[in-house]
């Protein structure tokens, strides 16, 4: 006589199994790229808000329509404009901002081995000094800015350098949440 052991129900793994081939259906090529992608659309978010964008010089500003009456040998009277309106139309007139903040963009996802890469970028010229900082002679006059400089070091803002900081420090919270609702998907 055989001893008995008990009974038992298979069902349950029988949908585990079911449900592991569906996770085996799952792209994650396409998930990993996706959630790198969106990863890169939340830098860069942070990385604009960062951004400064330049203005016009409040004093130059307010002394644009300025003019200048002189009065010649002849006795005729003439005007020009004034010191700060000469400069205002000649390198501010039409100047919007926002070039260095509109000029981030984000390059398409890569994947290098097992390994998702995404890249941030800013082409602007200047960005990099913005970023880090950078030197000047004190004492050289800026006709723009219509005033001579006085620090020899600017700060830098480091706009893309903290975005990154904070969003690692999100990371993995951003990621699980996109792992709990694929594997949701699937169980």
């Amino acid at each position: 006589m055989g001893r008995r052991w008990g009974k038992a129900d298979f069902q349950a793994l029988k949908d585990l199994e079911e449900r592991l081939a569906k996770l085996e259906q799952v792209d994650f090529d396409r998930f990993c790229r996706e959630a790198a992608a969106d990863i890169a659309g939340r830098l860069l978010e942070k990385v604009k808000k960062r951004t400064p964008v330049g203005v016009v010089p409040k004093d130059i500003y307010d002394n644009k329509k300025s003019t200048v009456t002189v009065i010649g040998a002849s006795g005729k009277k003439r005007k020009f404009a004034s010191r700060e309106s000469a400069i205002y139309q000649q390198y501010w007139a039409g100047y919007t901002g926002g070039t260095l903040r509109d000029a981030w963009v984000i390059l398409p996802v890569e994947k290098v081995g097992n390994t998702y890469i995404v890249t941030v970028v800013n082409a602007t010229e200047y960005a990099s000094y913005v970023e880090f900082g950078h030197r000047q002679r004190p004492g050289r006059y800026v006709p723009a800015l219509g005033k001579s400089l006085k620090a020899s070091w600017v700060k830098g803002r480091f706009m893309l350098t903290i975005s990154e900081q904070e969003l690692e420090a999100q990371l993995p919270a951003l990621l699980e949440q996109k792992l709990y609702t694929l594997l949701k998907g699937v169980f």
